[in-house]
């Protein structure tokens, strides 16, 4: 099964309405990124997704990946330079454990729109919205091979 097969329309349409719907309280971009295998560190391979998808173009540097390998049971999230630099190290954990534990009991759509919006709770603390806030990166989910 490949990465696109993944998810139902269904599910991928609930998590897309997740993106809209947390980043109407954040300047923050969340993007996630589904591909099959990860055969190395997925954090490592979450920053080169990252970078590829040019995440780092927003005004804040307040971009979120979150980045799953199914096939390799795999997952990150990862946030840009602008968030690592005003928030606790432990800031994704909870959000990590939440995602973790609902992608082990196969709830990978319902985990994913779960993390969606507890990030966007999180960010808002950190990275309000602006009146005059645009959309920088794209709500749609993104796959590799």
């Amino acid at each position: 099964m490949g990465a696109h097969a993944f998810l139902t329309k269904a599910d991928r349409d609930s998590i897309v309405k997740a993106i809209e719907s947390a980043e109407l309280s954040t300047s923050g971009e969340i993007r996630v990124h589904i591909e099959s295998n990860c055969p190395g560190d997925p954090v490592e391979r979450a920053i080169f997704v990252f970078n590829k998808l040019k995440m780092f173009k927003t005004r804040d540097r307040n971009g979120v990946l979150i980045y799953i390998a199914h096939k390799s049971r795999k997952f990150s999230i990862i946030g840009d330079s602008g968030i690592n630099a005003v928030v606790p190290a432990d800031f994704w954990n909870e959000t990590k454990e939440l995602l973790g534990n609902n992608l082990r009991n196969g709830q990978v759509a319902a985990g994913l729109v779960s993390a969606i919006e507890m990030a966007g709770e999180k960010l808002k603390a950190f990275f309000p919205l602006k009146s005059d806030d645009t959309n920088e990166q794209s709500n749609e989910i993104s796959f590799g091979e």
